[in-house]
């Protein structure tokens, strides 16, 4: 049996996730910032029988200081982890910056994946195919990037502000391959499974809102987008960095996937994180 933990797997894509991992006997830690919904899912997961293979543990990802105590809580509490799933993300039409002073979508969408991800490889390199899936947006344009202003301080859009962190991702992974592959094992993936009907977690003005309601109506059951990330988290690729939109594989030796970008955003990151 398998042990995973799943970052935003108390909704949507994730929820789904957890609850299947559950019913096939897998052991399924949940993040999560809601205690009311994490309450939720062990309920459900006792009455699925399944009550001593569910953990929650509750964690703000947009704030460094919550995800660096979920990292030590499941790093001491879990021998080995043989899979994280990366769902966590939350729509802000206004720009929002977090108590710690980071915008939100980069905190919570690119800067809890990093720090989940290094966090995390002591117990992922213990298991037998360690595979982390990034549920992102990867293909987009290198020149997504704002180097000049990654925290988007000028200009900013609740969608564009979701592209780009699905870009820093796709460079996060790049790095992420390049550091671990060859000495732990772990391979890393990247997954667009398409418009899906999750919750579309958010905070929307009344237009986008209208924008949403209608993209509700349009996008697949959460069990459509499912397969691709089943698929990686029961057979992981063999390659180091893979990436994938709605099941189709997109190369990964391209521009758009550049090592020194790649390089160039792990040392920001890096000099971030010192500084906080």
């Amino acid at each position: 049996m398998s042990t995973l933990v799943i970052a935003g797997g108390t909704d949507g894509i994730g929820k789904a996730l957890a609850e299947r991992h559950l019913d096939r006997g897998d052991t399924v830690l949940v993040i999560g910032r809601d205690p009311a919904k994490g309450r939720t899912y062990l309920e459900r997961a006792r009455a699925r029988g399944a009550g001593d293979r569910a953990r929650f543990v509750r964690a703000d990802l947009s704030l460094l200081a919550d995800t660096g105590a979920a990292i030590e809580r499941i790093t001491a509490e879990t021998p080995a982890v043989d899979a994280l799933v990366l769902c966590a993300r939350h729509y802000r039409s206004r720009r929002t910056v977090t108590p710690e002073g980071y915008e939100e979508n980069f905190a919570l969408f690119y800067l809890s994946r990093y720090l989940l991800g290094h966090g995390l490889v002591p117990v992922l390199r213990k298991a037998e195919r360690p595979v982390v899936v990034n549920v992102a947006g990867p293909g987009a344009p290198l020149d997504v990037v704002r180097w000049d202003d990654l925290q988007l301080r000028h200009g900013y859009h609740g969608g564009a502000a979701l592209g780009h962190g699905g870009k820093l991702n796709d460079l996060l992974a790049v790095a992420f391959a390049d550091r671990y592959a060859a000495t732990t094992g772990i391979r890393y993936v990247l997954i667009h499974p398409g418009v899906t009907a999750t919750g579309f977690s958010g905070e929307y003005d009344a237009e986008t809102l209208r924008h949403i309601r209608s993209m509700q109506q349009r996008a697949k059951p959460v069990s459509a987008a499912l397969p691709p990330i089943v698929d990686a988290l029961d057979d992981p690729p063999a390659a180091p960095l893979s990436a994938f939109v709605e099941g189709h594989r997109l190369r990964v030796d391209t521009p758009d996937f550049d090592r020194a970008a790649a390089l160039r955003l792990e040392r920001i990151t890096e000099l971030l994180l010192e500084r906080s």
